[in-house]
Order: C-alpha cells, then structure tokens, then sequence
C-alpha cells in the first residue's frame, strides 16, 4: 500500500497518464470549471488534435466559448457521461467518475426524481430534503428486512439490513458511522437506523427494549439538541450507541457514550440560535400546577435562554416536545422523584444566569444584593444562601502553609458564575446520559452489537474556537479509518476475483494527525499550557509557531499572532487561541462544588461526589456498563499524571482512541450526511455547499480509489444481455458466456490494460462503459436509420399509390358529377315549363270557382230566409190547435177522477165491514178442534195410500237397498227434528232459569236492597245470559254442520233417488225429475219426500211427550213475555246502562227466531199427528236394522260403497205382513255421529300426513344420493372406488332388510272413498289419476348408530394418533377430514351417556393439541360437524336431526373452536406467504417471462454487497410462483377444505403478491421501466389465467392485483403530453397520488432512444392528482390480512357409513 500526501481539493486524474485525444471530438460533451456552479456543462463544436491550445466549446445555451489548454492553463475538460447513465443508484456504475459527474448525479437525482439517497460504493450519501417523506413507515422497513444492499434503492434501512445481516452471519459486531455538517441529517439518519434494528430485531421477551432505545431519543435531543444558524435540530454532542444483541439476534440492551457536549451553549448563544431545548420545554410549561415551585416564567425573562433573541422555532410546539420528553423518562423507568429533581437543576441553571453580581468600587471586589434569583437557585438546588452568595464573590487560596479568600472582580465572579452553570448542566447531562444507560442495561449474556455513531462532521466557520479543534480532529481519525477500509475492500474485490492487484495511491492523513495528537503536539503543548499557572493562550499559542512551524499541514497566519491554520483532509481552518486554556481547564472553584455537595437533595449531591475523580466525562462510567468486549488494535498511552486527566483535550482524546478501537474491531457502515442549502429549503441544491461537503466527508476520496482501478464491474451474464448487439450471429453459437464476452471485447477494445476478466466479472478502467454505451449506441442508431429507411420509403409508396388512386377517383366522381349536373338542369327546365303551366291553369280556375261560390251563397241565404219566413207561420198554427187539445183533456179527466174517487171510498167502506165480520168468525172456528179434525182427515188419507202404494211396490220388486236408502233419508230429517226439539228444551228451560232469577232480583228490589247488590246480581245473571247465547250459538254451529254433511249425502246418492223415485213415490209431485235439473232443486224434493216417510214413524214414539212439551212450551211463552215486560221496564228504569240494554236487545233477538223455527216444527207435528199408526213390530225391526247397519258399514259389504253415509242408521229390506206397516230403527245420538265424523276427520288427517311424510323422505332420497353423487366427484379416483363401494354395500344391506320386514300395505279406504266421491259429483270434468305408490316405512339401522365408545384412560392415545402424531398424506386418500368426523363421534357417545366429564375433557384436550400442532385443517370440520347436530338448522336432514346432542349445548365449545380455525387459517397464510415470499420478486420482476425483452444497465454496487457472498441470487421464474400456488390449491383441495375458503386463502396470497411486487417496484429504480412494465403485464396474465384455470377468478383475487396492473400500465404508456397525464390520471384509479409520482420519478430509459420522464410532466400530474382523498400512502401495507368467513357448509357423509381405516391403529374404539 501507497500513501501519498496531496492537497485536499486537488483531484488526480488518470487521464493525464495515457490520453486518449480521439474521444474529444465534435458533438462530444465535456465538463468545465464554473466559478458559481462549479462546473458548467459544454459541448465540442470542433475535434480537437494533439497540441491545440484552445477548445472550441458551445454552452448548454448555445453561447459560444474558446477553452484555453495548456501547462500553464487548463488540462483537458472531463467527460460526460451518457445520459442513460445519468440518475444511477450508484455513483461507481458511472463510467467516468469524477467530481462533476457525482456532482451532476446527486443534483439530477435529488431535485429531478427527490430521491435523497445515493450509493458511493459503500458509502451512504444522503441530502438532507428539509421536507417529511413518507419513506420510513413500518411497511418500508418491512420491504427492505431480508433484502440485499443494492436489490432496492438507496436507504438508510438498507444500510441498517446489511449490518443486520452481517452481524448474523460473520458473527462480528458491526458500526454505523453517520456524519455530516450540522444540519446535514445525521440525528434522523442515526434515528432511523435504530427504529430499523428496534423494528426487526425486537425483543425476544416482554421488556420492550426497542421501545426503550427509541425512547432514548426524545430524551437525549432535549437536553443534548439545539437550534442553530444551520440546522433547527443540530446535536451539540457526539454519542456512540450500542444495540446488543442475543444469540437469536434479538435486542437486549443497549448502551450509549457521548463526546464533547457543547457546555459553552448554556451561557452563550450566537445571534438567531437558541439554548438546549430542554429549557425552552420547561418555561412553555411553567404554568402547570407541579412546576409553580419552579418560579419559571417565559424564556425571554432569563439571560442563558434569550441571547439569540428568537426563543421559537418555526412549526415547533415546546410544550408539546416536553410532554413526550417526560413520557420517554417515564418509559425508560425514571420516577417522578428523579424527574423533578432534574427540572429543578435546570430551572436552578436559569435562575442562576440571572443573578446580578454588582462591582465595588475599587474594582477588585464584587457583591450580590439581595437578588430573588440566587434566593430561587439555592432552594431549587437546597444549598445555603449565605455560602452561595459569599463564594460567588469570593475565592479561595490554598498555599503548603496557609489558606486565604480572596476577592475576586465582577467579571471574574461572573466568569466563575457562568463556570458554575456549565459545570451543573454537564454533571446532569452525564448522569441522564448514565441513567439511561442503566435502563437500558440487561443481565443476559450479549452475543454481538451493532453501534450506531451520530458525530459532528467536519466544521469550519468565520471564528473557529476549541469545540471545533476538536471536531475537526476526530474527522481527521475517522477519515483515516474510513480510507483504510475503502482500500482494504478494494484489495479483497480484486484479490476474490483473482485480478493482478497494484498499487494505488490513496490519501493518507496521518501527519496531520500527528500534528494534533503526537508528543508535543497541539494537544500536548495545549495541556501543558494548562499546568503554567499564569499560562495564556498568547504564549501557546507562540509555542506552537516554534514547534510546528515545520511542518506541511501547519501555518501561520501571515496577519495574526494569535491564530493558527491546520490543513485537515479537507480544507484549511484557521483556529483563533483566544479562549482554548479556558475550555481545556474546564475551571470550577472547589468551594462552590462543595456546597453543592452538601445539597439536602439526594441527587443533587450525588451529581459532585465524584467531581475530583477521572470520569471521562462519560466515557469511563458508560463503558463499565457495557458489556462489549473490544479488542484494542494498538495499546492505551498511559496518562503521565493526574493533573493530565482533567483537561478537556486530554478527555476527548482517551475517549476517541477508545472509539476508534471500538470502531477497528467492528465491520463499519458509512453514513454521509449532505447539505444541499444553508436557507432550509426543500429540495433546492447548491452545487458549491454540496461539493465542499463532498470533499470533506470522503466520497470523492471513495470515487477516486475506484477510478485509479477498475471501477465499472459486469457480471458475465450482463454483460452479454447487454452488449451481445454488438456481437455477431456466428458468436452467439458458442454456449459459454465467458468465452463470447472474451472474444467481444477483445475485438472491440485494442488495448487490454482497459479491461480484466475475474471469476465472475468483467473489470473496466474509467471511460471503457462509456465507449461501450457509444458503440451500442451507434448500432442502433444505424438499424434505426435503416429502420427508417426501409419505412420511409415504404410510407412513401403507400402514399404515392394513394394519390394516384385518389386522382382516378377525382377524376371519375368529377366526370360523373359533370353529368348528372347537366341531366339535372334538363329535368329542372322541363319541370319549370310544367310548373308554369299548371300554376296557370289552378290561378284560372281558382278565380272561377270563387265567382261562383258568391253567386250560390247569395241565392241560398235569399231562399233561406223566404222558408224561413214561411215555417214561422205555420208554427204558431201549429202550437194554437196544441194548446186547445190539451186544456179540452185536463177539464174532461178531472170531471171523470172526481166520480171515480166517489164510487171507491163506498166500496171500500163495505168490503172492511164484511172482512171485519168474516175474520171474527174464522178465528172462532181455527179456536175449535173440529177444524184440526179436518185437516188431519184429508192428511191421514194421503199418507195411508202412499205407505200402501210404497208397500205394493216393495213386495213387486227386490231391491231392498234402494228402499233403505229413502227410509234413511226420512230417518235423518226426524234426527235432525229431534235435535232440534233437543234445542228448544234446552232454551226453554234457559228462559225458565232466566225468569226465576228475574223474579228474585224483582223481589229483592221490592224489599228496598242496595242498588249495588241488584248490579252485581244483574252482572251476574247477563254473564249467565251470555253463556246460553254461547252455547246457543255452538248448538247451532252443530246444526249447520249436520246440514252440510246432509248436502254432501244427497250429492252422493242423487242418482239412486232419482230411480227409486220412479217406482216408490208416483204421488209425491215434483219428485221425479231430469238428470240435468238444479241439484238443489231435486235434492229438496227428496229430502221432503223421506220426510214425511220418517216423521210419519218417528213421531208414533214421540207423540205420548208432546202434550207434556206443549204445556211446558205455553209455561214458557207465559214467562218470557213476563221476563221481557221485566226487563223492558228495569231498562226504562236505568237507562244508564247500556250494556244491559244490548244484552236484552239480543236475547230478545235470539228468543223471536228460536219461537219462529218452534212455531214451523209444531205446525209439521201437528200435520203429521193424523199420519202415525201404531208400530207392534218396531222393537223387533229396530234390533234388525241395527244388524243391518252394521253389515253395511263393514268393508266387506258388496251392496254399498262405504261413503260418509256410515253415520246413519239403516235397516235391511225384509217383507212386510198385511197388517205391519215398515218403520225406521231408533236414530243415532247427536253426540255419537259427531264422534264418528271427528273420527273420520283424524284417519284422513293421519293419512294425508303418511303421503306428505313419504314424498319428504323421497325428496331427502334423492337429496342425499345427489350430494353423495358430488362428494364422489370430488373425491381422488382411489377414492372414489373405495366411497362407491362402502355406499353400494349399506344400499344393499338395507334393500335386504326393507323386503324381509316390511309389512303388506294397507288398503287406502279413505284415499278412495274421496276418489269416488270426487267422481261421482264432478263427472263432466277429467277425472284425477289414483295415487299408486305405496308408502314405504324403512327400518331404522340398529347395529350402529354413528358412535364410538372409548376408555378414559384410551383419550390421551386418541388424541395423540388423530392430532399430535397425525401426517396429513395418511388421511388425505380417506374421507375428507376424517379425523374430526371421529372426535365428533366420539363426543357423541359421551352425550348419549350423558357423561358430562368425558365430553369435557375430550373437548379440552382436542384444542390444546390442535393448539399445539396447528398444522391440520379439520378443525374448521369439527366445527361444522358439532353445528348441525347441537342444534336444528335449516338444512339439516332428518338423520342429522336424529343425531344431534340430547345432553349439552356445546355453544362455547364452538366460540372456541371457531377462534381455533382462525388462527390456523392465519397460520396457513403465514406459512405460504412464507414460502412465496423469496419467489415473488424474482418470478415476478426480474425473470425473463419473455425471452430478450428486459435490458441491463450498469448496476454498480449492486450485486457488490458483502452480505451476498456465498448467496447466488435467486432464480425463481413465474411457472415456479404458479407452481407453489397450485401445489397450495391442491393441498387444501385434498385435505377437504371448502371451496369459499380456499378462494379466500387464494385472494390473501395475491393481494400478498401485489403487495410485495409493487413495493419492490416503488423502491427499486432499476425495475421501473418500459420492458418490465411489459415483463410484468405478461406475468399477471398468466397468473389471471391460473385463476381461470382453477375456477377462482370470482374469489377477488383479480382485485387485489389491480394496483399492479396499473403500475405496468403506467410503465408503458406514453408520459409526453398533457393528454398522457389526463389519460394516466383516469387509468391509475387504485394508486395514489404518491404512488404514482413515484414511479413517474423511478422511470429509467434503458436505451438512449427513450425519453426520460420531464419534471414539468410529473408537476402536472401532481396538480391534477390534487383533488383525490387518496391516503398519504406510498407502500402497501404487506401484513393486511382480510378477515375470513367461514361458510356454514352441511355435512353430506352419513356417521353410520363411515368407515376408519386400519393404518390409524384406533382399535381401542368400539362402534356402538
């Protein structure tokens, strides 16, 4: 290795070493020096030769320009790169690397695409946005974890993951070195990585560590940030944080070190800058009621707190910041004790910085006069006032023989006063610094860390003091750290891939060093300053032109002897002296310090018990709780002595070197943190300020090592992809790569120092990619123009043959339309003579006919009006000769009225006369019983010729069963008479009770009761009343329903009476009638036939009563006329009462129609009476008849069909003697003939009810043998073999069964009782088709009724055979699910023993194994197995009814196994999304779905990245990704899982794969192109057409992959104009707006003939976005997961045919 001394901003340049003067030809593009730019960018307008002394040179806005070459001038310009090149991740992948090219790619980069990060080999540059990106949220972090350093864009996560994954792989501790300029960046840069490693390697336990970490920074910013000139937010400190890790790379601590806090802010602030923030928190809430003791008021009222003279700071809220930095104190375990105690200290600093201190007047003296101020520090901090005040005044001196106080002056005594509060505030800092480690200190053993170091970077102001002196220098030590690791990293690049390694040059800045920390060097002349005690910056000063004059990187100030310049790596800084002895003393008087000492505050005191002990400031007390065990690289100095130890610059400088060792020891990451502004604006980049940054923090440096190699790097796959336009068809035959990209570049570069081949990589020098780039960019352009060539000329033959063509037709349409114009003009001539004529014949002929119209109108109104004339004469004639004839008429009929009127009111007056006279005597005659006599005569004869007439024709003929069935009709009517006499009884003896209870509520009126007692009484006797009525009313309801079941009968024997009535009843007028008469008609007419035929018998039994009912009925009628007069008179007495009034209106109702229908019964009794005979014979008949009746009704019977006559009694024929006359037997109850009716009812009930049950089990039939039909289908062939015959053995079995048991089926009586019925009455309509199917009953099985029965002591081996040992392959050739159709199984025979404990503790330890395992689906089965049969569902069946839980309600149990299929349900998309998740980039963006699409462009660091050593990158293509998601459908298809629920894993794993790939594509530059746009249009239609393929494409998956999709549009459509970005915004509706632009941002060219994407363009579609709701959102959040449903799916396997296979060894299970 080489070092060589150079100044800092001289850049070498290889090109000086072999030029090559052909590439500075004309159109070439060159950077030139600019004094406000830096550099300008030009273009050469004339080649340049050898020797010229001036370059012709054109501005980029076309000014002309003559660039002066030579030795004493300028060297030749450098070159620019391509502008495909332009906006590289990587500044290593440009190919001329210099310092206008990083230059112009960080400005292109930062204010063109805002991407603030950018790689420079390992370096991290990253440029300060002052705007918040939405680039550091949790789904950020998420994309890079697990990604290598270069696969996505530059970040600061990226950064973080490649330590992280290095720490887990070498095992070695690792650093993260971040600096930059104040305001650069560097604390949030610092915070993000820690939230990084917070975020993936949380805390394996509950401690929140990470959180801790995290809280660690609001507290350390508060008391250790403040506001500058350059940065509102700017660390005053330096700190080193140490992230521990466990062996499984979880946090478990953390320890944090800090350096050079600025102490000098707590008393002084420079114009526009402000105190530590810490103090401004605490006065914006001084007025909460815990600060009042403070005794605080605003900042502008206290002197260390108002010096900048702007105590805001723009958009920061003090009060809000103090309230999250008293929760960060509470999270890290600091109690309220300690944190008062703390905002004490701080406001005791205010008050403190405004004690008065007022001068003698002598001089040399001071005093403090009674100042609140000092009264509030001493009792804030609990030190004596009295002490206080006297030894701020006052010092004193210790000598080997005496001790003496002094006074001292005011402003010594203002010095000692401000000494005081720094020394205050840097003991509290240490100790917060110290606590904070203590919290965040853990006993468990650490196995590697990773540091994280946040350090001021390279500072130079107008005035340059002490703190910077040492900023600078620890630059200078970490600069040398990072060169040596630079060029160690190059040697190993090249040794790796075996390219001859030679020496480079690089900077080397250890002289410098050792003009700062060498023996008597600045640091040790400064310190030994320190020991004179009347040392002064002026005499050190002097000591260091003596000593250091010497050497190259010290001078002297040509106007100043009291300042110095040392030349750092990068610049020059002038140190002013004044003040250095001061700040390395670091002076407090001994006797304040113990004052403090004594404070009555515990932590007060505890701050200064140490202060004359070597602390290290922190460094010392930090590293004892840390548990990292560093190496040193080289051994500790021994401090000489102790006065040594206290000095400032001597502190620093132990804690540095132990830094630095800390450093070596561990594998470092660089951070550089850039500027872009001095004004904070966004996104605005000043190229001077970023380049002096640029120099300083070692990037030019890091592109300098690589271009003096070979900084351009290609992979030889690559490179071939890339360049093999280049080659020539006969060298792509060659199947090795390496040997085609030999060959290539030895044709193509002459010289081949330009070039080396490694192992795995093609190594260019600076320019060679360039020249390439050139070479490839020329072969297209010469096919373009070929392209265009052949195109053009083609355009213009097409364009040709299209004008001629276009002639001819000209010329035809012309011709044509010559033609037809002058045809047209012919036809329009012609036409114009015709409309001519005939215009002048209508004007002729109109004014004819208008002269005759006036002539005819003339003479019709002059004959008009003469008729007219003539008519009204006649008319008034008319109506002369009208009038006479109608007055003639009036006088001639009223004369006539007048005697007709006369004559009727005479005869009127004699006919009521003798009708007065006729109706008297009727009456005394109808009185008399002679005239019953005679009418009963006339009757009696009648009746006795008809029952001999009947009797006549019963002996001729023989059919007996038609006789019988007229006497049953008259049989009925005297039942029904009866009943109906039954019923006026039963109302008489109602009325009889009614008027006994009207009488004794008349008495007890009479006996003057109380009117409230006849109420009740009355109540009382309506509610009896009312119950009459209702049984009244139900009697009645009974009649009617007799007479419809009489209708019915009548119906059914129509015919047969229509016959009998023939022969039997001649006599009966009207009785015989035609068939297509009203049937109402004829069946009245028999009806009253069979009537008087019954009656005539009938009332022969009855009449001996009727004497006694008729003077029972006179009694009656006697006391219902007394009972109405009764209550017609209460009524008229109480007229208030309404209710009783109706109550009477409607029995009064009720009594008339039952005396109307009792007055026509006894009429018919009465003209029956003369109509009975005796019946000698009729007991001996009735008992006859009754036999009879008994024979018809049975079903053997041949003579009647049984019909719903089966409720009369009927009597068979048999003959009669001569002096016997035929009777009907005894009638039927009323009670009895309902009985038989409701029975009647019920059979028909009972039989509707067996066909309704019989077509439900032919229905549930076909059902199941549908849904076996679809299991079957879905079911493996082996399966399907195996399930078709296990259900063909049970079919059989069952069949056997049915036939050998199954009993005959009855006749169905009833069924064709209705069918004749129907028949008979309905003949002209289409009769209905019989029922011929017979219900089938089938036995139910008993061998065994889908249960297993087990020992309690066999539970355990069952659930460890069907969960924890169970294979999923060793029951997927099964039954579905089969393991949860036998805990189900189980569960049930528990339930039918009602064994409460055993269904308990099968439950519970079925879902702690399933708990345990979750690997198996079927427990989503069990839950479906346990819903129908622990409770009724809709679509149960009715063996699933039969089969459900007699005993317990298993609600809770399915709540629990409903959580348990959740979270296997999670579980399985856990485990796929872990399987595809390294496949879904690959396949998905960077694989060749179509071959030779994708182009390559020089990645650079990418693929460069330590932690991929020894890790091939992946190589999935899409058939691999839709490979893994048929495997995953399949798997769950033969593990039975529902269809719905399988959609519903597909539409989480695509919504997976969108997520990923669209957060790859907005964090990679690389892949945002027009050909991956293409790429990936192609990979999601094939994976549409997966979906297609397996039936999916309605689960929603296709939806989730829609940002997707437009992303690939958006990577292919044209981006030009305002159309393009009107047609963008209206395509890409499922992206946001953020979303969009950046991808907009990301698009890269891959060839020079793409356009690049204008920021005007991107500004548009911004604008046009503005209106959109979308969510601030640029990546998709990876770890959604959409709530999943699972669908209640009925069971369609029958538990009694299920069949458990031998290999599950479960013999221990009995089938019962």
């Amino acid at each position: 290795m080489k070092r060589q001394q150079k100044e800092p901003n001289t850049i070498v340049k290889k090109q000086e070493e072999k030029i090559d003067y052909e590439v500075y030809c004309q159109y070439t593009r060159v950077w030139i020096p600019d004094p406000e730019d830096v550099w300008r960018a030009a273009e050469i307008v004339k080649d340049y030769t050898e020797g010229d002394s001036i370059l012709y040179l054109k501005l980029e806005d076309e000014t002309p320009l003559e660039y002066r070459i030579g030795p004493k001038d300028n060297a030749l310009p450098f070159l620019r790169n391509p502008d495909i090149l332009v906006g590289e991740n990587d500044l290593t992948a440009l190919s001329y690397l210099h310092e206008p090219a990083v230059l112009h790619n960080l400005k292109v980069r930062f204010t063109e695409s805002n991407h603030i990060y950018t790689y420079c080999g390992i370096v991290l540059v990253a440029i300060n946005p002052y705007e918040q990106l939405q680039i550091y949220g949790e789904e950020v972090i998420n994309a890079y974890s697990g990604q290598n350093m270069g696969d996505m864009d530059p970040h600061i996560f990226a950064v973080a993951e490649e330590a992280y994954k290095q720490m887990a792989r070498d095992e070695r501790n690792q650093s993260i070195i971040v600096s930059g300029e104040s305001g650069a960046g560097k604390t949030v840069s610092a915070k993000y990585a820690m939230r990084f490693f917070a975020t993936v390697g949380g805390s394996a336990n509950d401690t929140n560590v990470e959180e801790k970490v995290l809280a660690s920074s609001p507290i350390m910013e508060a008391i250790g940030n403040a506001k500058t000139t350059r940065n509102d937010n700017s660390s005053r400190f330096g700190k080193y944080i140490q992230i521990g890790f466990d062996r499984s790379y979880h946090i478990i601590g953390a320890n944090m070190r800090t350096y050079l806090l600025e102490k000098s802010r707590v008393v002084f602030q420079a114009e526009d800058e402000r105190n530590y923030h810490i103090f401004y928190q605490l006065c914006a809430s001084a007025s909460l009621p815990e600060f009042k003791d403070l005794a605080l008021t605003s900042a502008e009222d206290f002197i260390f707190t108002s010096q900048g003279e702007n105590i805001f700071i723009e958009g920061v809220n003090d009060a809000e910041d103090f309230e999250k930095t008293r929760e960060a104190f509470t999270l890290l375990g600091v109690n309220d004790s300690n944190q008062s105690s703390i905002f004490r200290i701080i406001a005791s600093i205010l008050h403190l910085g405004n004690v008065e201190i007022c001068s003698e007047r002598d001089g040399d003296s001071c005093h403090i006069l009674n100042d609140p101020h000092l009264t509030h520090f001493c009792q804030l901090l609990g030190v004596e006032l009295e002490q206080m005040e006297h030894w701020l005044c006052h010092r004193k001196l210790v000598t080997t023989s005496e001790t003496y106080v002094k006074n001292v002056s005011r402003k010594q005594a203002a010095n000692a006063r401000d000494a005081l509060a720094k020394h205050i505030y840097a003991h509290m800092f240490d100790w917060i610094v110290e606590y904070v480690n203590k919290s965040l200190h853990t006993s468990s053993k650490q196995h590697s860390f990773i540091g994280v170091l946040d350090i001021y970077g390279f500072e130079t102001f107008e005035i340059n003091s002490f703190e910077q002196f040492c900023i600078n220098y620890a630059n200078e030590k970490l600069q040398q750290q990072f060169n040596q690791h630079v060029f160690k990293l190059e040697q190993e690049e090249y040794m790796k891939e075996q390219i001859p390694w030679t020496l480079i040059d690089f900077y080397d800045n250890q002289p410098c060093i050792d003009v700062i920390e060498a023996k008597l060097g600045i640091l040790d002349l400064l310190d030994e300053e320190c020991k004179v005690p009347k040392g002064t910056d002026q005499n050190w000063c002097q000591k260091l032109y003596d000593r250091l004059s010497s050497s190259v990187h010290f001078q002297k100030p040509r106007m100043s002897n009291t300042s110095f310049i040392v030349i750092h790596f990068a610049d020059k800084v002038e140190y002013q002296c004044d003040g250095f002895l001061e700040k390395n003393r670091d002076t407090v008087y001994e006797e304040q310090i113990n004052i403090l000492k004594a404070s009555k505050f515990q932590l007060v005191a505890d701050l200064f018990q140490d202060t004359n002990k070597d602390s290290s400031i922190s460094t010392s007390s930090s590293s004892k709780s840390s548990r990292v065990n560093v190496r040193a690289a080289k051994p500790t100095p021994k401090v000489p002595n102790k006065e040594h130890r206290k000095t400032v610059g001597h502190q620093f400088r132990s804690s540095l070197q132990l830094l630095m060792e800390t450093l070596n020891a561990t594998t470092p990451h660089y951070v550089r943190c850039i500027k872009p502004n001095d004004v904070k604006e966004a996104f605005s980049f000043e190229s001077r300020r970023a380049v002096q940054q640029l120099r300083a923090c070692g990037v030019l440096e890091t592109i300098r090592i690589s271009a003096a190699g070979y900084p351009s790097r290609w992979t030889y796959p690559d490179f071939f992809n890339r360049y093999r336009v280049l080659m020539k068809k006969s060298d792509m035959t060659e199947g090795d790569k390496k040997l085609v990209c030999r060959n290539l570049l030895e044709t193509l570069v002459k010289d081949p120092d330009k070039f080396q081949f490694g192992k795995t990589k093609i190594f260019f020098r600076a320019g060679q990619v360039a020249y390439l780039e050139k070479l490839r960019a020329d072969k297209f352009r010469s096919a373009c123009i070929k392209i265009q060539k052949t195109v053009r000329g083609w355009l213009q033959r097409v364009r040709y043959q299209k004008i001629r063509k276009s002639a001819i037709n000209l010329q035809r349409y012309g011709r044509g339309y010559m033609a037809r114009r002058y045809a047209e003009q012919l036809r329009l001539t012609r036409a114009a003579l015709i409309c001519q004529k005939q215009y002048r014949m209508v004007r002729e002929r109109r004014d004819y006919l208008r002269v005759r119209q006036a002539v005819v109108t003339i003479q019709a109104f002059t004959r008009g009006m003469l008729a007219r004339r003539i008519f009204q004469e006649f008319l008034l004639h008319h109506k002369a000769i009208i009038i006479q004839k109608h007055v003639q008429g009036w006088l001639t009929r009223r004369k006539f009225r007048r005697a007709r009127n006369a004559a009727i009111t005479i005869q009127c007056a004699y006919r009521r006369m003798r009708a007065k006279r006729e109706l008297k005597q009727l009456k005394i005659e109808a009185r008399s019983a002679q005239h019953l006599k005679k009418l009963n005569t006339g009757m009696e004869n009648k009746i006795v010729q008809l029952q001999r007439k009947m009797d006549d024709q019963v002996q001729s003929k023989n059919h007996g069963s038609t006789h019988f069935i007229g006497r049953s009709t008259l049989f009925w009517k005297a039942s029904s008479l009866h009943n109906e006499l039954k019923l006026l009884k039963l109302l008489n003896v109602a009325f009889i009770i009614l008027f006994s209870l009207k009488e004794e509520s008349q008495l007890e009126s009479s006996a003057s009761q109380s009117v409230g007692r006849v109420q009740a009484e009355l109540d009382e006797e309506r509610q009896r009343y009312q119950n009459l009525l209702r049984e009244f009313s139900r009697l009645e309801q009974r009649y009617d329903n007799l007479q419809e079941a009489k209708v019915t009968v009548c119906v059914c024997l129509c015919v047969h009476v229509n016959v009998l009535c023939q022969d039997r009843y001649p006599m009966v007028p009207g009785l015989v009638l035609p068939f297509s008469s009203n049937l109402a008609t004829r069946e009245t007419i028999l009806l009253r036939a069979a009537w008087n035929c019954q009656c005539s018998l009938y009332f022969g039994r009855v009449f001996p009563q009727r004497q006694e009912l008729e003077s029972e009925n006179k009694k009656l009628k006697n006391d219902l006329n007394e009972l109405r007069k009764a209550i017609a008179d209460r009524a008229s007495q109480n007229s208030s009462s309404n209710e009783l009034q109706d109550g009477y209106n409607l029995l009064l109702g009720q009594l008339k129609a039952a005396n109307e229908e009792l007055e026509v019964r006894k009429e018919e009794v009465l003209i029956l009476r003369s109509q009975i005979v005796s019946a000698p014979h009729q007991k001996e008949e009735t008992t006859n008849d009754i036999a009879y009746c008994n024979h018809l009704l049975s079903p053997s019977s041949p003579c009647l069909p049984l019909t719903p006559l089966s409720f009369f009694s009927l009597s068979p024929p048999h003959p009669l003697s001569p002096s016997s006359s035929p009777c009907l037997p005894r009638p039927l109850s009323p009670r009895l003939l309902e009985a038989q009716l409701q029975s009647q009812a019920r059979k028909h009930k009972d039989e509707l009810a067996a066909f309704n049950t019989q077509i439900e089990l032919l229905k549930d039939d076909i059902e199941k043998k549908q849904e076996i039909l679809n299991h079957t289908m879905s079911l493996s062939p082996e399966a399907q073999v195996e399930y078709s015959v296990q259900q063909e053995i049970t079919r059989l079995t069952n069949d056997n069964l049915v036939r050998t048991l199954q009993p005959p089926t009855p006749p169905l009586i009833h069924y064709e009782l209705k069918v004749s019925l129907t028949a008979a009455t309905s003949q002209p309509t289409k009769a209905k088709p019989q029922l011929t199917r017979q219900v089938t009953v089938q036995r139910r099985e008993k061998d065994f009724e889908g249960m297993l029965e087990y020992y309690k002591e066999d539970e355990a081996l069952l659930v460890k055979t069907l969960i924890t040992d169970m294979k999923p392959h060793a029951v997927s050739a099964t039954v579905p699910c089969l393991p949860a159709y036998i805990l189900f199984m189980c569960i049930r025979h528990a339930d039918y023993i009602n064994d409460d404990q055993k269904v308990h503790s099968l439950l519970t330890s079925t879902i702690n194994a399933i708990k345990k395992v979750l690997k198996t689906f079927y427990t989503f089965e069990l839950l479906l197995d346990l819903s129908p049969y622990t409770m009724h569902f809709r679509d149960n069946t009715a063996k699933q009814n039969e089969h459900c839980l007699k005993n317990f309600d298993l609600a809770e149990y399915r709540q629990v196994l409903s959580d348990l299929s959740i979270q296997i349900y999670q579980q399985l998309i856990k485990v796929a999304e872990h399987m595809m998740q390294p496949m879904i980039v690959s396949a998905m963006l960077e694989s060749e779905s179509i071959p030779s699409l994708a182009g390559v462009k020089p990645m650079g660091y990418r693929n460069r990245s330590s932690s991929m050593d020894g890790e091939g990158p992946g190589s999935y293509t899409l058939e691999a990704l839709i490979k893994q998601l048929g495997q995953f459908h399949g798997v769950m298809g033969e593990h039975g899982l529902d269809p719905e629920i399988a959609g519903q894993v597909v539409r989480q794993l695509f919504y997976s794969i969108n997520a990923v790939t669209l957060n790859n594509l907005l964090l990679r530059k690389d892949v945002c192109s027009w050909s991956t746009g293409m790429q990936l249009r192609y990979n999601i239609s094939q994976m549409e057409e997966w979906l297609r393929g397996k039936n999916l494409h309605q689960s929603g998956a296709v939806v989730n992959i829609e940002p997707v999709i437009q992303a690939a549009q958006l990577l292919q459509v044209k981006k030009k104009t305002s159309q393009d970005a009107e047609a963008i915004c209206s395509l890409c509706t499922s992206l946001t707006m953020q979303q969009i632009v950046k991808i907009l941002n990301l698009y890269t060219p891959l060839n020079e003939f793409e356009e690049r994407v204008t920021v005007s363009f991107i500004r548009n579609i911004q604008n046009r976005l503005q209106d959109r709701n979308d969510v601030p959102m640029l990546l998709v959040d990876t770890k959604h997961t959409f709530p999943v449903l699972f669908p209640y799916t009925p069971s369609a396997l029958s538990l009694e045919t299920l069949h458990i296979p031998a290999n599950l060894s479960l013999d221990f299970l009995t089938r019962v």
